[in-house]
């Protein structure tokens, strides 16, 4: 084998990019399925016994758990399970901008991980500066787990969007097979008031004033937060599915409107949307801190009882009903909010394929340490280790009751981050469904059972955008676009109703100006090609 000698001599443009897509959303209770039993490790995968340990360090999402270090219990399982040892520092997530501030710094260091997650496009050009390892041919030999598990198709599109046009593969990506995200409502906040699920727009906004003036909650204050989301825009998309909006994660994405491929900010649908927000804010049917909620603060929130509906993965949806019950005693029933209804448009909640690149593997000069990367992919994507994977260590993530191996609550104080997640970068809903309920404690099924009612419903109402796989190589020299500098801007005011609702042609006008008329042409390019 030939490696390149990796020159980092990156884009100081990197650097300057600060913010991501994607919630990235990994837990130590995350969601998958298996059938295989714990005690199936990968003793059929690439570790024999004996064979050198090599190190390597990882880098992914870690919101709030501990790392990973030499010799620790996480440490010797993943060497026990994989082969291969992780190292996994700390690096708070704070929604992905810290992450990306401290991976561009490492990175600019010539400290890059072994294998990490990219953001934000990061991966293209990295690729082009030769940091990346190009995977094209190195997986079929080294990492057939991995090679097989992924679609042709989709192989095709990563060959695709190779940033130096030579169509090679430098990033690993993710797969989702059904529709991952739903607005959920309170049914028992509905049920206590004597209401239907709402099905249209103006049924749903006399849902949201019953949950306001109502006292669903039942503690003799008006406290409940209606509807709400979060900073920048963010995860209020059933707000804009409705109206046919593409949207993933608060992040406008790509899809057909009037027959061509378009960004779905500059859209007549988008101003629908964003003068309907803006009414609710004014009526206070929208949390009023929704433009300032961190992450922390909008869970908080949910799991203090407050929050009668709100937008998030589904299968994630256990978090917030058993951190509620905690904190208040109550037994919430959330079930998935149909996507209303409203005349002249046609409603979706936004599914991708594609998630974002899962993966990318340093181009390193240490052979060993590259091939044990390699080693590691093969044998986390060899799907007879994904139960013991998701499982984790046995007394800091899970336990066993009566022969049967059950989660531990959610616990960041104690447990290590499990990194390497596999099951939930190719997900499938059978497989997550099965694998909820064979490792629920009993005293959980009330949660589960919940979760696995909400992630087959929620599949009525996901459809695959168009511009699923596009890549971020499209907003090259436009970090801006990229980062919705100027949509957050325009639409925060406009919710707000510091703006009127006229100013959102003034925001397509100054976007297309600013790059978005090129933008538009590349990624209608990249449509036409893959369509091919």
């Amino acid at each position: 084998m030939k490696f390149k000698k990796i020159g980092l001599m990156l884009a100081v443009s990197a650097l300057a990019i600060t913010t991501v897509t994607g919630c990235g959303g990994n837990n130590n209770n995350g969601n998958a399925a298996a059938n295989q039993n714990q005690s199936q490790s990968g003793n059929q995968n690439q570790s024999a016994a004996g064979d050198e340990v090599v190190d390597i360090e990882v880098w992914g999402t870690n919101i709030g758990y501990k790392p990973i270090e030499k010799g620790s219990k996480l440490y010797e399982f993943y060497k026990e399970k994989l082969g291969v040892g992780v190292i996994h520092p700390y690096v708070e997530w704070n929604g992905g901008t810290n992450y990306l501030n401290q991976l561009n710094l490492k990175i600019a260091a010539n400290e890059m991980p072994d294998l990490f997650l990219p953001q934000q496009g990061l991966e293209d050009s990295l690729a082009k500066n030769g940091a990346l390892a190009d995977l094209t041919d190195l997986l079929p030999k080294y990492a057939p787990n991995l090679w097989n598990a992924i679609p042709q198709d989709m192989w095709d599109i990563v060959k695709a969007n190779d940033p130096t046009g030579q169509g090679r593969i430098y990033y690993i990506p993710g797969m989702v097979d059904y529709g991952r995200y739903s607005a959920m409502i309170r049914q028992d906040w509905l049920d206590k008031l004597g209401l239907q699920m709402p099905t249209t727009q103006e049924e749903y906004v006399k849902v949201l004033e019953a949950f306001r003036d109502e006292d669903p909650n039942g503690n003799g204050q008006q406290d409940e937060l209606a509807t709400g989301g979060r900073e920048q825009a963010r995860w209020m998309d059933h707000l804009f599915a409705m109206y046919g909006v593409a949207m993933f994660e608060g992040y406008p994405d790509w899809d057909i409107y009037d027959g061509e491929l378009t960004y779905s900010a500059v859209t007549p649908n988008m101003k629908a949307s964003l003068e309907f927000m803006s009414k609710l804010y004014k009526e206070g049917l929208l949390d009023k801190e929704s433009l300032l909620n961190t992450k922390d603060k909008w869970e908080g929130k949910i799991t203090s009882d407050k929050v009668g509906n709100y937008f998030h993965w589904v299968e994630s949806g256990y978090l917030p009903l058993e951190n509620l019950f905690k904190n208040t005693g109550v037994k919430a029933n959330f079930t998935v909010l149909p996507v209303q209804k409203v005349d002249g448009y046609e409603g979706f909640y936004t599914w991708k394929r594609f998630t974002p690149p899962a993966w990318v593997v340093k181009n390193n000069k240490d052979e060993k340490k590259l091939m044990a990367t390699l080693k590691l992919l093969n044998n986390m994507y060899d799907k007879k280790v994904w139960k013991d994977l998701y499982l984790g260590v046995e007394g800091m993530h899970y336990t066993m009751k009566d022969g049967k191996a059950t989660k531990l609550p959610d616990d960041k104080s104690t447990q290590e981050n499990l990194i390497l997640d596999p099951y939930s970068k190719i997900s499938t809903l059978d497989f997550m469904m099965d694998l909820n309920k064979s490792t629920a404690s009993e005293d959980r099924m009330w949660a589960i059972d919940q979760v696995n009612r909400n992630m087959q419903e929620a599949q009525k109402y996901a459809k695959v955008i168009a511009g699923d796989g596009m890549p971020a190589s499209v907003y090259e020299g436009y970090p801006d676009i990229n980062n919705r500098t100027l949509y957050v801007e325009y639409a925060s005011k406009i919710i707000l109703g510091q703006y009127p609702i006229s100013k959102f042609d003034e925001f397509v006008e100054k976007w297309n100006k600013s790059g978005g008329e090129e933008v538009t042409k590349r990624a209608r390019e990249w449509y036409a090609k893959i369509k091919k």
